[in-house]
Parts: structure tokens; sequence; C-alpha cells
């Protein structure tokens, strides 16, 4: 009888646990395409509906990363690392934006400025959308999302179904908004088997390190970290001045760039080892980067629809959204830390 009751209790809590994962998993799913495409302007509010299509390629890839992170006890290194291979996968095959020298016959000529001949890229583009993708669609999607569930942070959301069915969700949508990209296109673009075959082995080999970092430990070193208001206005200043350097700067750009990467991946794996560093801080540097993306929407010309007095509203709204995600955030995160 008693271990009845005991198997009663542990399946109870096992369903209590899904339950408690799915929520978080289904915010994420949604959260990533909005910060992704609407956040940043690129998207105007009345194209909401593309969510349809949106949501399973962003949520979906940003959902498989976070959940085989967390699953094998590996850390933000990871992510990041992961959110660069979805990059590449989304830009260079599902887009083919890498390559495509007119995308969709809009002539934005991403592909002119600091252009290199042998690849048959943009450096400037290359980076720039690379940059995009690691550090909003994926990182700060999947780090708004953990600070509004601060106690399930570090924890799998998803069962071995739910991921499977994510998986399977990701990989139906990915093809299909390939076939979608490439039918738009006014010249039905499509790579070549030598741009298609190092993309690949790049986004593998960036899978394989990724795995390769090591796992996921408390910060131990002593020393001080800035405060998260100095972190997250940081964060914001320079999120800000990647969004506006403009393209015509190409390889002056491409400097900008390059310095900004490694100017905050060197930051952040110096502060992230010291034994103050907690949620948030992170929570600091991803409001900070998030807010970058909703003020640059208000000067962002979206790649599809207009602009009119409806886009500016809705900049407005997901602007609003966002405080409000990182102001709920914020206070989770603040009384997990620091629980009274």
């Amino acid at each position: 009888m008693r271990d009845q009751v005991l198997v009663t209790a542990s399946g109870t809590a096992q369903t209590a646990g899904r339950r408690r994962g799915a929520l978080p998993a289904l915010t994420l799913f949604f959260v990533a395409p909005i910060v992704a495409e609407f956040l940043l302007g690129n998207m105007p509010v009345t194209m909401l509906g593309l969510l349809a299509i949106l949501a399973p390629v962003y949520g979906g890839g940003a959902l498989l990363i976070r959940e085989t992170v967390r699953r094998m006890g590996r850390g933000w290194g990871s992510i990041l690392v992961l959110g660069l291979a979805y990059g590449i996968l989304e830009e260079a095959f599902l887009d083919q934006t890498l390559f495509n020298p007119d995308f969709l016959g809009l002539h934005l000529h991403l592909l002119e400025p600091a252009y290199l001949p042998a690849l048959g890229i943009g450096a400037w583009w290359t980076l720039f959308v690379l940059t995009l993708h690691t550090v909003w669609s994926i990182s700060v999607s999947i780090a708004l999302v953990e600070a509004l569930f601060p106690e399930r942070a570090e924890a799998p959301w998803l069962g071995g179904v739910g991921l499977s069915i994510v998986a399977v969700v990701f990989t139906l949508a990915c093809t299909a908004m390939t076939i979608s990209s490439i039918q738009r296109d006014a010249h039905h673009f499509v790579a070549s088997p030598s741009q298609f075959a190092w993309s690949a082995v790049t986004c593998l080999a960036l899978i394989v390190v990724a795995f390769r970092l090591p796992r996921r430990r408390r910060g131990t070193a002593d020393g001080a970290v800035p405060g998260p208001w100095v972190l997250g206005s940081a964060a914001f200043v320079s999120g800000l001045l990647f969004l506006i350097v403009p393209q015509r700067w190409a390889w002056g750009a491409v400097a900008i760039y390059a310095l900004l990467d490694a100017v905050w991946v060197t930051a952040i794996l110096l502060w992230s080892g010291r034994s103050v560093w907690d949620g948030r801080h992170r929570l600091a540097l991803t409001g900070g980067a998030a807010m970058a993306y909703g003020v640059h929407g208000f000067v962002e010309t979206p790649a599809l629809g207009a602009v009119n007095a409806v886009t500016r509203a809705g900049n407005v709204a997901f602007l609003l959204l966002a405080a409000g995600v990182i102001v709920a955030g914020a206070q989770r995160t603040a009384s997990f830390e620091r629980p009274m």
C-alpha cells in the first residue's frame, strides 16, 4: 500500500512538473519570433498572422537549442554557439540571404558592402545578420523567458515526447520556409552546391564546439561586476549602436561589429565566472538588448508591409510588451535570487 502511494505521488509530481514546463515552453515558442521580427520592426503588427510559420521556425529553433543545452547540463556558451549555428541554418539554407544578391527582388543590396567574391557573400551582411540571430533571436528570447520562470531556468521544460514534437514541427516549418523563399524570390535563387556544403560543415562544426564547451557551473572567482542598471544601459547603447551603423560604411561597419562582439564576449566570460554574477545580471543584459531592438523598430523600414500609423502603433505596443516582460522578469528573478 505504501509503495502504491509513493508511485502515485511520484506520478502526480511528474505530471505537475510537465505542466509547469509547458507554460514556459509555449511562451518561448511565441516570444522568439516576436522578438526576432516584430520587436525589431522588420515586420509590422498587421502581419502577426505570419506567426503561424515564424513561431515553428524561430520558436521551435530556440526551444530545441534551450532544451538540448539544459538537458546536457551545458551553459550559456553553448546556447550562444548554437544560436550562431541556427543563424547560418536560416540565412544560408532557409532564406539564402547570405548568398542571394537580390533577396525576394527587394533590391536591398545586402551583399554589396564588403563583398567577398571567393565566397559569394557580403562580410557586412553576414556578420550583421548572424549576430542578430545569435544574440537577439535565440539568446535574448531564451533569457527573457527564463527570467519569467527563474525557478525552472536551468531545468528542462519538455519531456521526450514534447521535444520530439517540437523537432518535427521545426523540420517541417524549415522545409516550408525554404520552398516558399525560393518560390517567392524574383529569380527563384538557389545557392551553389559548394556554398551549401561549407555552410553545412560550419553548422556541424559549431554544434560539436557547443557540446565540447565546459558544463554549466556557478562562478567561483572573486571580483565585482557592474550593477544591473549599468549593465542594462551599456547593453542598450551597444545594441542600438550595432543596429544603426550605416551599411554604406562597409568594412568600417564590419570592424565596429567585430569590436562590439569581441568586447561583449570577453566581458561576459570574465564577469560570469565571478561568484556575484546571477540571474539579475543576465536579465539586465537581455533587457538592455531587447529595448535597443524595440527602439530601433521606430526607424526600421519593414521588409514586408507599409510604414504608416498602424505600423508605428504596433512598434509602441511591442516596445511596451517587451518592457512589461522585463519588469515582470526582474521582479521574479530578484525574488528568486534573494528569497524573503
